[in-house]
């Protein structure tokens, strides 16, 4: 069955002609139902004019025994010719009654519901494939004569249907087989199935945790399949979240119902995919959790500037807090749900919502709203942003027109509409300037030559089936606008087509394509219905209107003709192409005339009839400016806003909203208060000048212009407005006896901007659970939170309620309190404290207030306990924050976790014991808020002591309440309060004892500022001592008297004075006698530094004594003294005199530097001096031991650096050196001692350096045993060196020995043993501390360098005994013939080397004629007696031992004398 296609899939999108009607929708029906073609048979008919082939997936047994039929899926795959997947088809069933003639109401019903409903069920089952075969001659006889079989099976099944009551078929769905629960491992796939039986066909839907699952949204995580009355979920790739319980659900019209399972997801233990989401801890969310949200940390109203980037963020805290769980986070703007775009970023951190806008335009002005969803509901929060005009590029040029919009779009036209800017540069705006771009370019095109006022324009000239984006850009007299934010991308193209294009995108491929019936041809449409003129303006007017009554005709198109009024003459406006959309814009229209339009229909067939005209349009802009808005009434709203509320426009058409403009009064400055329109006749405006006066005015827009501005408003203060008080809650009892009731309440959580000024209670008697009347407990506000209520009746039960008042008026009543029975207390232990209050909240500490309980018990209350908790925690959480009972009805709380919520209460006890708690407080967050400030004290110059607050949230009503030990001061004769704007201090008159405390100040009508500064004793002693240096002054010194020299041996007295003015004095004293400007003395005071100096040009024995600065500036005093005598004053007048003979010396040429020395990298001593004052006459002469070894002359510089070098120091070097400079100004002399001991310190130094460029100590090894050794980069012969074995000094003899080679320092150890095994160092010798090189022989380094020693021990012994030729041989030898020859050479070897010789490589042995000798060991001789020619050739000496051969090789030429001198041979 899943080898074929319905047809009409496999043909085209429509349904095949044959089977159009409903009789032959159910023959068909029966055709495959028949019990020929059972489930699996693929026996197909095939239709003649189609040629396609049709197949059956059901059986006609089933259908018979079961009236149940199946339900088809609603949507089908369409393919193309190719049979690839497309997109969808959807049929539409019209009914037709051409094919119904002949059927009454009832029968047409049952046909439907019957045999039609199963024809179409079988006839567009999805799954089944098509494929297109030639048929053959034979095939169509043989389905002719099946059809005329069906023919017959069709009508006896028809008419059996017909005597079917179809209500004895209808019935509730009903689970034949229910889903069943699942336990799976992670990753694995599992499928739910269940069996549904219904009539009508019940429509099933699956369900996770009561959520609907949509395969479409997540399709390769969820797959639905339904196929006789068997229904399947699969869930491919299970993981932790798959967790849940599903139930599906069954409904028809009888009834519904529903059958549950659940899955649970399992995990390896120790198999953890990184890749895959993290488990949940704890219960799910969908598990009848209810959540609690709350939005901190909110954004408030914002001002922005176009091109600018802003961020509006809110914390979201939602408790229970579970792990991965996110809720939906939408982002509204003027109720409109906003889309992540290019302009709009959104982001989700786990607790932070953030909207981000990232190109500022006016289009984003407006209120922002944050919704927050979660299972249990949803928190907003709203707050408005406001975007100004940029900059104009021209000074004076309006602001940019916004809100770019294309109305309505065609194939040569799109109509563009905008909104007027609020700001006009201060001329009137002349008109706008339309520009579009090419979607894909940057190039843009103006496309109006002269500006227009209206704000619409149709754009013309464009290019069909090409996207477009437009902008706006307004102009007056002084300049153009900035442009507008561009508009979205529309195409130019018939409505019509571009309605085709756009569809439902499936889940995998392709559009949702909805087909009607096919097209009925050969028939002319009837006329558009209802034409008329929606639009009309002088340059365009656009007509609409409904296609033709008649269904089902084919491809209809439109023409649209025109008629001048007056006149018959009908003009077609689109001669070259019919219009497909009933909507059509006509331009080139005269202007100031009348038109009648009317449109017929054209298709194949031809052209229909015409509409019924229009009425006569005069071509013009219909649409008026507004009339300006009526009244402005201004309502004080908050510190920095005012509600202001208008009259509307009457009679405004297409009105597109209002702008307000605000002015100070008196400035005659307008400023826009909105820049985007706003609807309605109300609007807050943000971001006035507190305290400020303005008056307001407004006016409207539309398309056709901006209206006149309204009249303006009354002048109105912009300050928090004031309103009655919230009620009270949580009234208690604090005391009760036989006829009254002491109550307790607390303070409203608004109090409406004004101070409250009392409390008035109601009672009222409860009778058998019947509250009675109320009845006032006073007449007189209360001033306290606490109240008796007196002539109650004892054992009665009452309720109370409480109203707040303010100088607004009187609040409503709170609720009405818990029923109170009155009967008289008689517990021994305390009642509870009350009127509970939170100071000086800090981010680990907070102050808390209470009053004692008004019920004391038996004995006086004598201590308070304090409970705390975290809010959020069970009751099992309190704990107490003191262990001793407080005995003052105040505590500080210290020790608390920032950023976390507390709440508190209150214990009293007296003797009989503890009594019962007070109410508890108001969560309290433990958090220093912004810019709090605290009590700061202050001593001014007279010595005044006042404590100073100030506070920067303040409103016009706040007030300054100053507390000593949290009571409100009412006593002035000991503190003075005084109050200027935000900052308030309290001044003692005379700071005492009884002055010791804690003070505090409160803030009314702000969010609780307050601060509290302990008076102890300690602080008391210290501020009464500021008090008394302020009182009596000293002038505070930066230095004390000083002494130094300067040059020439002048002497300077001074000292630095913190601060002094411009009236301080100075008083010089030597010996208590006061000195003077002269000769001697040179006085100087510099009060910008506070510097005072005395200069005197030298010291005599009778400057010895004190000297003495007194200063005085208004009160305030001070000196300082310098003792110069004995020791002290000799000292300093030979410095003096030093230093007046060196400026002397330094008048010539001179050292500034004397003769010293510096030892190079290299080793290499250099002398040198610094000079300065020369010039090119002076000579620099080197003296050694007196006597000249240098002459430096012509140096050519004025200060520079003197240098000899020695290289390669020896002692010989050692002596006096000295350099002498002089010129005609006078000479200089350094010397240097580098002798004895300064020739030692030098060469110290030098032996520094040739020991730290020593290498490290190496091992290598020679034949005659280990050798040590080191580098260095230059050897001395007075360097001392000493070699170390084990830490001890080695004693050299024969067998261990030292040395140096070049610049190698080596140790060697003849023929060593393991005995020489050991650590070994040098140690070079510096004068100082020394350097050593260590290296450790032993181990393996010491059996690696033995093993070598034997080696080349081995190797020299070889070397040394082996054979040898030592000589005596010649290379060639030249003889005569007959004459003797004799060769000997010497042996060596030991042992005594065999000796072989050879000719030409053979060996020869001695005989008569070649006699071989060897003597000694140590002589080898050859002789031949008398050398013929058979004895030329090439002769070798072989030696041999067992350390080694050696040969020596010769040749010998015998020639034979002849008459011409000889020829050799």
């Amino acid at each position: 069955m899943s080898g074929s296609i319905p047809f009409y899939q496999k043909h085209h999108q429509h349904y095949d002609r044959g089977y159009r009607s409903l009789e032959a929708k159910s023959k068909m029906s029966h055709y495959q139902t028949s019990s020929r073609y059972t489930a699996g048979s693929s026996t197909s008919a095939t239709t003649r004019s189609r040629g396609l082939r049709a197949s059956s997936h059901s059986g006609l047994e089933e259908s018979r025994l079961s009236p149940i039929t199946k339900r088809t899926t609603p949507s089908y795959l369409a393919v193309d010719k190719e049979n690839q997947i497309i997109g969808y088809v959807v049929p539409i069933f019209r009914g037709s009654q051409e094919f119904a003639t002949g059927l009454s109401d009832t029968e047409e019903a049952r046909v439907r519901d019957t045999s039609a409903y199963m024809a179409r069920r079988n006839l567009f089952t999805s799954g089944v494939e098509m494929e297109r075969s030639e048929i053959s001659r034979k095939e169509t006889m043989r389905e002719s004569a099946e059809r005329i079989s069906l023919n017959k099976r069709i009508h006896e099944h028809g008419e059996h249907f017909k005597r079917m009551n179809e209500d004895s078929l209808m019935h509730t769905p009903e689970f034949v087989i229910k889903p069943r629960s699942h336990t799976v491992w992670e990753k694995q796939s599992v499928r739910l199935h269940c069996t549904v039986s219904g009539w009508p066909d019940p429509r099933v839907t699956w369900y996770k945790n009561n959520v609907t699952i949509d395969p479409f949204a997540n399709p390769s995580k969820y797959k639905l399949e339904s196929r006789y009355n068997v229904h399947s979920l699969e869930i491919n790739r299970c993981d932790f979240d798959d967790t849940a319980q599903y139930h599906v659900s069954a409904s028809n019209s009888q009834g519904e119902e529903t059958a549950f399972a659940s899955i649970v997801v399992k995990r390896f233990k120790g198999e953890v995919n990184e890749s895959l989401p993290a488990p949940r801890h704890g219960p799910i969310s969908e598990y009848g959790i209810t959540f609690q949200t709350h939005i901190v940390d909110k954004f408030g109203v914002s001002f922005g500037r176009e091109g600018e980037t802003m961020s509006l963020g809110c914390t979201v805290i939602i408790y229970p807090s579970l792990n991965r769980y996110q809720p939906e986070v939408q982002w509204y703007r003027d109720d409109v749900l906003l889309s992540p775009s290019k302009w709009n970023h959104m982001h989700w951190s786990g607790d932070r919502a953030t909207l981000t806008l990232t190109h500022l335009n006016k289009e984003d002005e407006g209120l922002y709203t944050l919704r927050i969803i979660t299972k249990s509901g949803y928190e907003t929060y709203s707050a408005y942003i406001f975007v100004r005009d940029t900059d104009a590029e021209v000074e004076g040029a309006p602001g940019a027109p916004l809100d770019v919009r294309c109305l309505d779009a065609n194939k040569d036209y799109i109509i563009v509409s905008w909104k007027q800017p609020a700001i006009d540069g201060g001329d009137s705006i002349l008109g706008y300037f339309v520009d579009r771009c090419e979607v894909g370019t940057t190039h843009w095109t103006q496309c109006n030559d002269t500006p227009i006022k209206f704000a619409r324009f149709p754009v013309t000239g464009l290019v069909e089936g090409r996207s477009y984006v437009f902008r706006v850009r307004a102009v007056n007299k002084t300049g153009m606008s900035r442009p507008s934010r561009v508009s979205e991308p529309v195409a130019a193209m018939d409505p019509a087509d571009r309605a085709r294009m756009r569809g439902t995108s499936a889940p995998w491929t392709g559009q949702i394509i909805v087909t009607e019936e096919e097209p009925a041809e050969g028939v002319v449409p009837g006329r558009p219905l209802e034409l008329q003129v929606t639009e009309a303006t002088k340059n365009y007017v656009v007509l609409s209107w409904k296609p033709p009554g008649e269904k089902g005709l084919e491809g209809v198109m439109y023409y649209v003709e025109k008629c001048v009024s007056g006149t018959d003459s009908w003009q077609r406006v689109n001669t070259e192409l019919p219009v497909k959309s009933p909507r059509f814009a006509l331009f080139d229209l005269a202007e100031g005339k009348s038109y009648s339009f009317r449109v017929r229909c054209c298709n194949s067939a031809g052209v229909g009839e015409p509409s019924d005209q229009t009425e006569a349009t005069t071509v013009g802009d219909k649409l008026d400016i507004p009339s300006s808005p009526g009244k402005v009434v201004p309502t004080r709203n908050t510190d920095t806003s005012v509600v202001v509320s208008w009259e509307a426009s009457s009679d405004a058409k297409e009105l597109v909203g209002y702008y307000i403009e605000g002015s100070i009064v008196g400035s005659n400055v307008w400023e826009p208060c909105n820049n985007k329109p706003v609807k309605g006749s109300r609007f807050i405006c943000h971001g006035l000048m507190t305290g400020e006066h303005y008056v307001f005015r407004v006016r409207a827009v539309n398309a056709a212009g901006l209206s006149q501005f309204s009249p303006e408003s009354e002048p109105v203060e912009v300050k928090a407005a004031i309103a009655s008080p919230t009620p009270p809650y949580g009234i208690t009892i604090l005391e009760c006896v036989r006829d009254s009731m002491v109550l307790s309440w607390k303070q409203p959580t608004f109090i409406g901007g004004a101070d409250i000024t009392g409390y008035f209670v109601d009672y009222r008697e409860v009778i058998d659970g019947v509250p009675g009347k109320w009845h006032e407990a006073n007449i007189k506000s209360v001033s306290e939170r606490a109240y008796r209520v007196s002539d109650l009746r004892e054992n009665k039960k009452y309720q109370f309620q409480v109203r707040a008042a303010n100088m607004a008026g009187v609040g409503i009543p709170s609720l009405p309190s818990n029923t109170f029975l009155c009967e008289e207390w008689t517990i021994a232990v305390p009642g509870p404290p009350h009127d509970l209050q939170i100071r000086d909240v800090r981010n680990d500490s907070l102050v808390m207030l209470w009053k004692p309980p008004v019920y004391q018990g038996r004995d006086p209350v004598n201590g308070f306990y304090i409970d705390i908790k975290e809010a959020d925690a069970p009751e099992e959480a309190w704990r107490g924050v003191n262990t001793k009972a407080a005995e003052k009805a105040f505590l500080k709380i210290k020790d608390l976790k920032e950023g976390e919520t507390y709440v508190f209460r209150v214990r009293a006890q007296n003797k009989a014991g503890v009594g019962k708690s007070s109410d508890v407080t108001e969560p309290v967050l433990a958090l220093t808020k912004p810019g709090t400030k605290e009590i700061v004290v202050d001593v001014d110059d007279d010595g005044v002591i006042s404590l100073n607050f100030e506070c920067c949230d303040m409103t016009n009503d706040s007030k300054f309440v100053w507390s000593k030990n949290y009571e409100e001061i009412t006593e002035t004769s000991r503190l003075t309060e005084e109050t200027k704007g935000n900052k308030s201090k309290v001044v003692f008159s005379s700071l005492e004892e009884e002055d010791i405390g804690i003070y505090s100040c409160l803030v009314t009508h702000t969010d609780g500022a307050s601060a509290s500064y302990t008076l102890s004793e300690e602080e008391l002693k210290r501020l009464l001592e500021v008090s008394h240096d302020h009182k009596f002054p000293i002038i505070p010194l930066k230095s004390d008297l000083a002494v130094e020299l300067l040059e020439k041996g002048k002497v300077r007295f001074w000292l630095q004075a913190a601060q002094m003015s411009a009236n301080g004095k100075v008083d010089y004293v030597f010996n208590d006698n006061l000195v003077s400007q002269g000769e001697k003395y040179k006085m100087n005071f510099d009060k910008n530094t506070g510097i005072i100096e005395m200069v005197m040009e030298s010291l005599t024995p009778a400057d010895e004594g004190t000297f003495t600065f007194q200063l005085k500036d208004g009160k305030a005093t001070n000196q300082s003294s310098l003792v110069l005598i004995g020791d002290v004053f000799k000292q300093l007048q030979k410095e003096s005199e030093f230093q007046r003979k060196e400026w002397f010396r330094k008048q010539g040429p001179h050292f500034i530097e004397y003769l010293g020395y510096e030892v190079t990298p290299e080793c290499c001593v250099v002398l040198k001096c610094k000079v300065g004052n020369m010039k090119k006459e002076t000579t620099a002469m080197w003296y050694k031991d007196g006597h000249q070894i240098k002459a430096d002359e012509n140096l050519g510089f004025t200060e520079g650096i003197l240098k000899l070098e020695i290289a390669q120091i020896s002692r010989k070097d050692a002596g006096v050196y000295e350099v002498i400079l002089k010129d005609d100004r006078g000479q200089d002399t350094s010397t240097l001692n580098l002798t004895d001991q300064g020739f030692k310190d030098l060469m110290n130094e030098v032996f520094s350096f040739i020991a730290n460029s020593s290498t490290p100590l190496k091992i290598t090894s020679t034949d005659e045993g280990i050798r040590l050794y080191t580098f260095v980069s230059y050897y001395n012969e007075l360097l001392q060196v000493t070699w170390h074995y084990k830490d001890s000094a080695i004693a050299f003899s024969d067998r261990i020995k030292s040395g140096v080679v070049g610049d190698q320092i080596w140790l060697q150890i003849t023929e060593p043993t393991e005995k020489d095994m050991g650590k070994y160092a040098i140690e070079f010798n510096d004068g100082k501390g020394g350097l050593r090189r260590t290296v450790d022989l032993t181990g393996q380094a010491f059996d690696d360098a033995f093993a070598e020693f034997q080696r080349l021990k081995a190797a020299a012994i070889a070397e040394r005994n082996r054979a040898r030729v030592a000589g005596g041989l010649p290379d060639v030898v030249t003889i005569q013939e007959g004459k003797a020859l004799n060769l000997t050479c010497n042996i060596s070897g030991n042992p005594v080397p065999e000796v072989t010789w050879l000719k030409n490589d053979r060996e020869i042995t001695s005989d008569e004629h070649c006699i071989l000798k060897f003597e000694s060991g140590k002589f080898a001789s050859f002789t031949i007696t008398a050398v013929n020619t058979s004895d030329s050739g090439k002769y070798s000496i072989l030696v041999k031992n067992k350390y080694g051969t050696e040969s020596g090789d010769f040749t010998v030429s015998v020639f034979i004398p002849d008459e011409a001198g000889g020829k050799k041979k």
